[in-house]
């Protein structure tokens, strides 16, 4: 059964980036495939991996509402709609990607959405690893049928708004069907220490923190180039301090 590790919090505190990292550590200390989810309607999942995007899940979804009887002829809807998904799906040699894409529109698509989530589920079975970037209300890991998060990577930047914002996601799970292994605190683009009141936050939230990344001048100067995050050094201070958290999340959901 596949190990899901899903990243969470506010816009703009780094979970793509994050989930590009950690999308660099598996190419780097994997060696089977895993499969990357960019779940937020923000799609930059993509871009920070140096792969370009024709078209999404959403896409598919509402091409085939506006034209439901546009099925080939002979052709089964189920059949039809999981050809799309196959073409959706960009596949590379360490790590395939699915980009979900824009939300839905107005109208009913219970029927379309339930041959997508059977196509993810029936997907990720293929792989040992799954790697979700979610938007922040995580309204795609409460769709999927398993429910089930082996670790969910709260990520904050060093302010108290991003990690007021990871408290508000942790106390959102009681309503979610969930169920979450485990959980853990990166605080992105940190200082060297971090200060008291944010310490205070951290133990009042009850995350503990598995990662500190510190800010670092080569993501900027990448993003920069739009070079990719899989070409970054060894050294880079971002990858070392994901590399050291990922070898820790692996001891605990493998």
């Amino acid at each position: 059964m596949s190990k899901i590790i899903a990243m969470a919090g506010k816009g703009g505190v780094g979970k793509t980036t994050v989930s590009a990292l950690v999308a660099r550590y598996f190419t780097h200390h994997q060696k089977d495939a895993f499969l990357a989810i960019d779940a937020d309607p923000n799609s930059n999942l993509g871009e920070t991996l140096g792969l370009k995007i024709e078209k999404t899940v959403g896409d598919i979804r509402e091409d085939f509402m506006k034209d439901p009887q546009g099925v080939p002829s002979g052709m089964d809807k189920i059949v039809y709609i999981e050809m799309l998904m196959n073409q959706v799906l960009i596949e590379q040699e360490k790590f395939d990607l699915l980009v979900m894409g824009r939300q839905e529109g107005q109208g009913c698509y219970c029927m379309v959405n339930n041959i997508l989530n059977r196509f993810a589920e029936e997907l990720e079975g293929n792989y040992k690893y799954l790697l979700v970037d979610n938007e922040a209300g995580m309204e795609h890991l409460s769709r999927r049928t398993s429910g089930k998060v082996d670790m969910l990577l709260m990520v904050t930047d060093y302010a108290l708004r991003g990690l007021r914002a990871v408290g508000r996601i942790n106390d959102m799970l009681k309503d979610l069907k969930l169920d979450v292994k485990h959980k853990g605190l990166i605080v992105n683009r940190a200082p060297e220490n971090l200060g008291k009141a944010f310490m205070d936050e951290v133990e009042r939230i009850g995350i503990p923190i598995m990662c500190i990344v510190p800010d670092d001048q080569n993501l900027l100067e990448f993003d920069m180039e739009q070079r990719s995050l899989l070409d970054l050094e060894d050294d880079s201070p971002a990858v070392v301090a994901i590399n050291q958290m990922m070898e820790k999340v692996k001891e605990i959901i493998d």
